[in-house]
């Protein structure tokens, strides 16, 4: 400060020659509001006093304080708060401002509301665009310095690619330390010639570096395991697919907001909880999420999938309750809660991730109160689907043989539609769901009217959900699906080269650590394989086995879909033995047969089954 506002500089060396103490040096023996009064405020005052301060222009000085929430001592940095009010409050017109940026603790945040302070919340704000320069800023200086980078770009073009650089950032997830490792890793020589050695070949590995954060997590968790509801709001925001505000958490788990809070307020260092109940809870770092939902890497603190069948009964309470305290009366989505808008949109994606731990008894009592609730308003196309979402669960093949069910359910989905004309803004999931009712009737009947029905709403759907929207991608991938079924039907390559696209586009809008990126990686090597099985074409062959063993590595154990990947994986490089007779592949495709239930047949070839051991 003296040395940018030279007229202060007098009263400060007054102040630190009559108080050597303040420099608290060797040992600390005064506060920091104290050093503060005395070697700030005090000097600033001073040269206030005696007029304008020329150095400043007009223009009030700016002191930083950042990090405020990383001081250890509680009652220092509330004692050093009410300083910096209590000084203001003396001096309002003084031309000093002090800006300070901390997370919302609430030892700051209760000694800072109060008026004379502006907050503003940074949680709405994304790092990615400076990471982003960061990056751009490295690799140029890289690509200006590594000559294997600058041949590499007269043959192939830019590197890192747009798509490259934007999965990167994707990846960085705002953390620059993370930045900074990982193009340390894309950048360095490895001593080992068993390793790959360029910056273009690290940097798809790159794309799968943990951050290195579990120990955090577990340290940080630990703090608030104990207090109630704990788990409960953990797993719900590790398994949400949009975040939700503290008071829609609560909604969702039918407890009061004020418990949520206490969950996380002692978890900032790894979650970014708003200071206003208006701004959605989130991560600090998406890598949280991974940690969470592996279970042998977050161990007690594993989001069971479980707990999505406990979030799709919840969220089942939450939009009925609503219409049921105002029979007869229509529901507008203005006047919906967080909590109930949330449910609207994702109650049966909840019910689809957690089908393997769903009871029969559980989804017919779920059935029974949509029916009960929908008496009350016969008209609302949310209630109607509802409904339709739980009785489709029961037409699962693996649940009821009976196709009435579905028969029901389809029925279900018209009604709703017809509810929804074009311009209604949930059209796009009437649509959605109907198509995917109609998919899954028509595996069960042939019928090949009901899969061209199906493609037809599934295309109108992604109409209605062009980027950015979020949901974009599970249409997309629901559209692939459907041009497979069809290409199984009728073998038109034109219908197998358009799934593989949209599959493509599907996986783009999936990176890591999206939920369904492991789906998304397996269904597009099933598709590229079918078309080596067309083609010949080793590249798409290659290709297939290189996404199968990143979904393997996605779907680690208990996941439920881990065999079906296994298993995808098992079979594309029973082809490749086929074509090459490299024994090492058939080796790890009998390795996996033992591990899971597989089957593969390779046609006047061999045929083999293993059972689970």
């Amino acid at each position: 400060m003296a040395a940018a506002v030279p007229e202060t500089a007098p009263f400060v060396r007054t102040a630190a020659t009559a108080s050597p103490g303040l420099k608290n040096f060797p040992v600390p023996v005064t506060s920091v509001a104290m050093q503060m009064q005395r070697l700030v405020y005090g000097p600033f005052k001073s040269a206030a006093d005696l007029g304008p301060i020329e150095s400043l222009a007009g223009r009030p000085f700016l002191i930083v304080i950042d990090g405020l929430d990383e001081c250890e001592d509680k009652d220092e940095v509330g004692e050093l708060i009410d300083s910096i009010l209590a000084f203001f409050d003396y001096n309002p017109f003084i031309p000093l401002r002090i800006f300070i940026t901390s997370r919302v603790e609430q030892h700051i945040q209760s000694r800072l509301n109060v008026p004379g302070v502006h907050f503003h919340d940074l949680v709405d704000h994304c790092s990615d665009n400076d990471i982003a320069a960061f990056l751009e800023v490295l690799f140029q200086d890289a690509g200006r310095r590594n000559p294997v980078i600058q041949a590499y770009v007269q043959e192939h073009g830019e590197w890192p690619t747009p798509s490259e650089k934007r999965k990167l950032v994707h990846h960085i997830g705002g953390s620059f330390i993370f930045a900074s490792a990982v193009f340390k890793f894309i950048m360095g020589s490895n001593a080992s010639r068993d390793h790959l050695t360029t910056p273009m070949d690290r940097l798809p590995l790159a794309l799968k570096m943990n951050p290195g954060l579990d120990g955090l997590y577990a340290q940080t968790l630990e703090r608030s395991e104990n207090i109630p509801h704990f788990l409960n709001v953990i797993s719900t925001i590790a398994l949400l697919h949009a975040p939700l505000p503290t008071s829609g958490i609560a909604e969702v788990l039918g407890i009061r907001t004020y418990e949520v809070v206490n969950v996380l307020v002692d978890l900032q260092a790894i979650i970014q909880v708003p200071g206003t109940d208006d701004i959605p809870v989130t991560l600090c770092h998406t890598s949280l999420r991974d940690f969470l939902t592996i279970q042998n890497r977050s161990g007690r603190f594993f989001a069971h999938p479980r707990h999505h069948v406990h979030l799709y009964h919840r969220l089942i309470k939450c939009e009925l309750e609503h219409p049921r305290r105002r029979a007869g009366a229509a529901v507008s989505l203005s006047e919906c809660t967080p909590g109930i808008v949330y449910a609207r949109q994702y109650s049966a994606e909840h019910l689809a991730r957690g089908k393997d731990f769903v009871e029969q008894s559980e989804i017919e009592s779920a059935i029974r109160l949509c029916r009960e609730t929908l008496a009350l308003h016969p008209g609302s196309p949310e209630l109607i689907q509802v409904l339709a979402d739980a009785i489709q669960w029961t037409a699962e093949p693996r649940v009821s043989p009976a196709v009435s069910d579905l028969e029901e359910a389809i029925s279900l989905y018209r009604r709703a539609l017809l509810l929804r004309p074009p311009g209604d803004e949930g059209r796009w999931l009437s649509l959605h769901h109907l198509g995917y009712a109609l998919e899954t009737y028509y595996k069960r009947t042939g019928d090949p009217g009901d899969l061209e029905e199906a493609i037809s709403l599934c295309q109108e759907a992604l109409e209605l959900r062009p980027l950015p929207h979020s949901d974009r991608s599970d249409i997309l991938h629901q559209l692939a699906n459907l041009l497979i079924a069809r290409y199984h039907r009728c073998k038109t390559m034109a219908d197998l080269e358009k799934a593989i696209s949209i599959h493509r586009e599907a996986l783009e809008l999936r990176p890591s650590p999206h939920p369904e990126r492991s789906l998304s990686l397996k269904n597009l090597a099933t598709s590229l394989r079918h078309r080596y099985r067309r083609t010949n074409a080793m590249a798409d062959l290659e290709e297939a086995i290189s996404l199968s063993r990143e979904a393997v590595e996605l779907r680690p154990p208990p996941h439920p879909g881990r065999s079906e990947s296994l298993n995808e994986l098992a079979v594309s490089l029973g082809d490749r033995f086929l074509c090459t007779q490299f024994m090492a592949d058939l080796e790890e495709t009998i390795s996996m047969a033992v591990k899971c239930n597989i089957y593969y047949y390779a046609p006047q070839t061999f045929i083999f089954t293993a059972q689970t051991p």
